[in-house]
């Protein structure tokens, strides 16, 4: 008779299909978003950070109707795991000018407007200022084109 130990198991498990460890994209509008008249941010394979760490931050904002900004950054939810304070620079120079940069500071509540100690969130400084808040990420924001502005 074949006797296998629980942990053994578990770990033959883990070596023959092992969990994926990759993060999902978080994605934030500014206005109404991108494609709406506003700008939406994109970190890619970026997920929350623990309530009261940081994470860094990378991707690109899409603002106008072909503008891709690179943005670089770093993002910390509060201790009470109820507000995102995200800052973030961005560069783009057909954009923004020849080495010109955007620093935008965003405060949200990621679970939404409901209960937000804050208020409605919002993004201050910089190019892409206005309100902000937590949005989905389509497939259009998540498009990456190979020639844009």
């Amino acid at each position: 008779m074949f006797r296998v130990k629980t942990s053994h198991l578990v770990l033959m498990v883990g070596l023959i299909a092992p969990l994926p460890s990759y993060a999902a994209n978080f994605c934030v509008k500014i206005g109404a978003g991108f494609g709406n008249g506003g700008s939406s941010f994109v970190g890619k394979g970026f997920a929350l950070p623990a309530a009261g760490g940081c994470k860094a931050w990378a991707g690109y904002v899409k603002t106008a109707t072909s503008v891709i900004a690179n943005s670089t950054g770093a993002a910390c939810l509060s201790t009470s795991g109820g507000v995102l304070t995200l800052t973030v620079i961005s560069t783009n120079p057909s954009f923004l000018g020849a080495g010109q940069s955007s620093l935008d500071h965003i405060r949200l509540c990621p679970a939404g407007a409901a209960g937000c100690p804050i208020g409605a969130g919002q993004s201050i400084g910089g190019t892409f200022a206005g309100p902000a808040a937590k949005q989905t990420c389509t497939a259009n924001l998540l498009s990456l084109p190979a020639v844009h502005d």
